[in-house]
């Protein structure tokens, strides 16, 4: 890993002037939308918090003026955004509908890991550098939260203190010189500002007791602090906890228009027992922020262990204990309520099954809303290390994720990766097609179906429809939402019929899993022997090895593997109908084109999974039965699933880089697992052996 010293690069301060207030930056969208200043739009903004509630808006007309009503400034921000959403589509103000819509949920959020102090060392995160460090990258990203009623940004990193603050009882910890530290702060306080104009709060999480490599060394509290090793036990030094409550406190002080801070309870903490880290995070985390001069919010991140390991536990006891803490921090006067308490939803794969079945560590207790809270609130983390780079668009999921998952005690959800920073795009081709300049914007459906069903479920698909037909035109629009939410199946389907726990057991759009032991990461393809034996997350799904083993019978509220293929061949090859009615249209644009590209591969990956579940379930009869014409049938599924990958790798690279980094630390493309592709084939025939099941093999 580099170290931190080598970041500081001149930077180039080029920010937009902030508009003040979020009221502001929305009468600018709409004046530059109508053409008209600001000053002499025929609106008038009010706020109605009673009938509205927080976020919420409604459009009415007051004689010859629209009538703006918000439920805050945030709500009034959203209402003016939307009224020039209508406008750029050729809806004069004159003619805007009266409307009115109210936030579902309070905590609308983007998981961001910064590429410094992150969580994981890789030349895939370390790109990214000067593009975090680029104004114009931010304002862009703040506009796009902002149009897609995201409403908090959390920043994450290992120990990014480093970057914000000098603790003045601890000199020793920073590297930076006067003129460089001055350099970062600016770029925190203008995009603090940014974010607070457009009505995005923000957070700083970090990891426990990591501390600067530069006071690790002084100190001599081990190397992890510089490899940012993240599995095994942490230092209990007491200075530690000084250490950390003067950064926690003068963080607080010195930004303040940072909305919170947050922290993850876990992992480097082996060798401490639940309730000493609790107790050092009253020491040295609650104190200093109880010693700030301002209150703060805070999210509090579950533990991600339950015993003195450092790796994924759980237990009621635990969580009870958790949850006493977290009502204990009513005495805590500088932290505001409700705090958030945050969970991974299934694991590092929200991705998945539109029901909970884990968490980090295994399954929840419902301790934490049993009795219902009163302090704190239950917030999801959708976790994406499944697909970084296929586009994805299913706001049928969303909805249903929403409907299954937002009881009383849940007031909102973090979407986002640990393992991908949409910062560079460093995966598309040069060309005509290539019409964004960073990562994010090639998930701009992603963004735009998960922020806005956060904010309203009720959100139709013709608004989406609508966003589509802004950058294709009308004619496509409806066939391409439908296409993209049938395409996106094929992720969903496979990621809830093969249980994933942490990031590298699953990486869904390379049918492959990563290991990661001293960083020595390689990628493992998922062969037929592990589509017979490994376990399903979802248990509405039988798996190949208990369906043939119980005769080819499940009961009738589950799903067999050859019902899914089916499910799958149906979905597929409709969004492949979709797809082809979109071209045969015609006035397909390059950027379209490479767009439909990532259907085509979606595509190709559903069928490649049902032809290889086909396969499956006959190679675990014939081992059953000895039955030739099951072996037979095996070899052509998986002939027949091997031509699906081709495809699959042909339409993932028409458009972008054929190979390209990944966490594993190896290149990763389709096309190199052609080899094991094919040998699914030899194993179905009994000339090559399977490789070993999950639960025999090395980690």
């Amino acid at each position: 890993m580099k170290s931190l010293r080598h970041l500081a690069l001149t930077f180039t301060f080029t920010f937009t002037s902030v508009l003040a207030t979020p009221v502001d930056y929305g009468l600018a969208k709409l004046a530059a939308a109508a053409g008209t200043p600001a000053a002499q739009l025929p609106v008038r903004v009010v706020r109605n918090e009673a009938a509205l509630g927080p976020d919420g808006f409604s459009l009415t007309r007051e004689g010859n003026r629209l009538l703006v009503s918000g439920g805050n400034e945030r709500g009034a921000m959203y209402g003016l955004l939307e009224v020039a959403e209508q406008v750029r589509r050729g809806t004069p103000l004159a003619q805007i509908q009266p409307a009115t819509e109210r936030a579902r949920f309070g905590f609308r959020t983007v998981k961001f890991n910064l590429p410094y102090s992150a969580y994981r060392t890789s030349p895939t995160l370390e790109q990214h550098h000067d593009v975090c460090r680029d104004p114009k990258y931010w304002e862009a990203f703040l506009d796009m939260m902002a149009a897609n009623r995201f409403n908090t940004l959390t920043l994450w990193g290992m120990h990014p203190f480093q970057l914000f603050v000098v603790p003045k009882s601890f000199p020793e910890a920073q590297s930076y010189t006067s003129a460089e530290m001055a350099e970062w702060r600016t770029l925190w306080t203008r995009l603090f500002a940014l974010a607070k104009e457009r009505g995005i709060e923000t957070y700083l999480i970090n990891w426990n007791t990591f501390v600067s490599p530069e006071f690790a060394r002084v100190h001599n509290l081990g190397e992890y602090h510089s490899t940012l090793a993240h599995i095994g036990e942490g230092t209990k030094a007491k200075i530690v906890d000084a250490y950390t409550r003067e950064c926690v406190q003068q963080t607080i002080d010195e930004y303040p228009d940072l909305t919170g801070l947050g922290i993850t309870l876990g992992e480097r903490m082996g060798g401490q027992t639940p309730d000493e880290r609790r107790k050092w995070l009253d020491d040295a985390f609650f104190s200093g922020i109880a010693a700030a001069k301002r209150p703060v919010k805070f999210i509090y991140r579950a533990p991600l262990s339950a015993n003195t390991g450092s790796g994924g536990t759980t237990s009621e006891e635990n969580d009870r204990r958790t949850r006493a803490q977290i009502e204990g921090l009513r005495a805590n006067p500088n932290i505001i309520s409700p705090i958030f308490t945050e969970f991974k939803y299934n694991w590092s794969h929200g991705h998945s099954s539109p029901n909970l079945f884990i968490v980090h560590g295994g399954k929840l207790s419902d301790a934490y809303w049993n009795p219902a809270p009163t302090n704190h609130r239950v917030v999801w983390t959708i976790r994406n290390e499944d697909f970084y780079v296929l586009r994805w668009g299913a706001p049928d999921f969303i909805r249903e994720f929403i409907a299954n998952n937002g009881a009383p005690h849940v007031d909102g959800v973090l979407v986002g990766s640990e393992c991908y920073i949409p910062a560079k795009d460093y995966i598309t081709l040069e060309g005509k097609h290539k019409t964004w300049n960073w990562a994010f914007e090639r998930q701009w459906l992603w963004y735009a179906t998960w922020g806005r069903l956060l904010y309203n479920p009720q959100t139709p698909d013709r608004t989406f429809e609508g966003l589509l037909a802004d950058r294709f035109g009308s004619a496509h629009a409806p066939d391409l939402l439908k296409a993209w939410t049938l395409a996106s199946r094929a992720q969903l389907r496979f990621a809830a019929f093969h249980r994933g726990t942490w990031d590298g057991t699953l990486y869904t759009e390379g049918f492959t899993s990563w290991t990661d032991r001293d960083h020595n990461t390689s990628f493992r393809f998922f062969d037929i022997e592990n589509i017979i034996t490994h376990p399903v997350l979802d248990t509405k799904y039988v798996n190949v090895a208990d369906f043939v083993k119980a005769g080819g019978k499940v009961p009738a509220d589950k799903i067999s593997p050859l019902q899914l293929a089916s499910e799958l061949d149906r979905d597929m090859a409709e969004a492949r109908r979709l797809a082809a009615a979109v071209r045969q249209r015609g006035n397909v644009s390059p950027t379209l084109a490479a767009e439909m590209a990532d259907i085509d591969a979606w595509s190709a990956h559903g069928l490649y999974f049902a032809a290889k579940l086909r396969g499956g379930v006959a190679l675990a009869t014939f081992r059953k039965t000895g039955e030739p014409a099951r072996q037979a049938e095996a070899v052509a599924n998986i002939e027949k699933a091997a031509g699906y990958w081709r495809e699959l790798s042909a339409a993932a690279t028409r458009f972008n880089k054929p190979r390209f980094p990944h966490n594993a630390g190896e290149l990763f493309s389709w096309a190199r697992f052609l080899p094991a592709v094919e040998r699914d084939i030899d194993i179905a025939r009994g000339t090559a052996q399977p490789d070993l099941p999950d639960a025999k093999r090395p980690r």
